[in-house]
């Protein structure tokens, strides 16, 4: 029985998990800024529909995506899609606006994947492998910007500065980021994972190109890493994601507490080991981090 399964988290292209990653044939991803959203068919011949963290229904959706899947226009290209593979499960972004702002008119509410699960083999199925499906179901689906081997630093700058070609209106700037997926790869610890690069957020790739930047030595290290690694952006897309669980449109106080709590979490999960290996293990008060996260995080949400 196929039943939720939560989405792979995805590292940075820098994380010790994406080692050897870029080892290969590549397809690079633009990445887009909506909410992560899944289909898939359970025993029943019910076609299923999750966000990232749950399955939804009807009376528990999440930014009405439960209710697009089950439209009129939309059900019978599930049914249609899963009739044939029942072992699959579709990952994907539902459009809708979270912190970019930026993106076409007539591209908003609606679900476009990006990965295909297969049950079966526990592996996510290779783009070339999906994409005749996707298109024959009438369902959408990211392409690649480009497919290329060994990509370097430089190679993976060019395609950032590409992510407005995917979605973005005319003249307003790129998009979130991008993905790198090598299809052959598995990890040191035996994962298939995949490494992002998100356009706000490349000073690695940077700092390798441009030289190492001057650090303020009268910055404790603390406010060091938070300056460097917590960006506005990054505080805004986790207070998105959290107005899109609820059930109402908009940031209210009752948020607060919770948005302090999921940016100091995925602050610690996503950028930890950037910082680490930028200040060479440095002796880290906690405490002090937390608070100063929790300032920024209050500055940038205006409490």
């Amino acid at each position: 029985m196929t039943e939720f399964t939560k989405y792979q988290h995805v590292e940075r292209v820098t994380h010790q998990e994406c080692e050897g990653l870029l080892e290969g044939l590549c397809y690079v991803f633009p990445k887009i800024d909506g909410t992560n959203a899944s289909v898939w068919i359970d025993n029943h011949d019910a076609i299923c529909a999750g966000s990232r963290n749950r399955a939804i229904s009807a009376g528990n959706d999440n930014a009405g995506f439960h209710a697009w899947v089950h439209g009129k226009s939309n059900l019978p290209k599930f049914k249609e899609f899963f009739r044939f593979f029942p072992e699959y499960i579709l990952y994907g972004e539902w459009l809708v606006p979270h912190s970019l702002k930026t993106y076409r008119d007539e591209a908003w509410r609606d679900f476009y994947v990006f990965d295909v699960f297969d049950t079966r083999t526990g592996l996510m199925l290779s783009y070339d492998y999906y994409k005749g499906t996707l298109e024959t179901a009438g369902i959408n689906f990211i392409p690649p910007l480009a497919k290329i081997k060994d990509p370097n630093d430089e190679n993976l700058l060019q395609l950032l500065e590409r992510t407005g070609e995917f979605l973005i209106k005319d003249g307003h700037g790129k998009g979130e980021g991008i993905v790198v997926k090598n299809y052959d790869f598995v990890n040191k610890y035996g994962r298939q994972v995949w490494g992002k690069m998100v356009t706000n957020e490349f000073k690695e790739v940077h700092t390798k190109t441009m030289g190492a930047p001057e650090i303020n030595s009268t910055l404790l290290v603390e406010e060091q890493i938070v300056r460097d690694h917590l960006t506005e952006e990054f505080i805004k897309k986790e207070q998105a994601k959290i107005v899109s669980a609820s059930s109402i449109d908009f940031f209210d106080n009752s948020m607060i507490g919770e948005t302090l709590g999921r940016v100091w979490y995925e602050f610690i999960r996503e950028e930890t080991w950037n910082w680490v290996k930028e200040h060479k293990a440095p002796k880290v008060n906690f405490r002090l981090l937390q608070n100063l996260v929790y300032k920024k995080t209050k500055e940038v949400i205006g409490v």
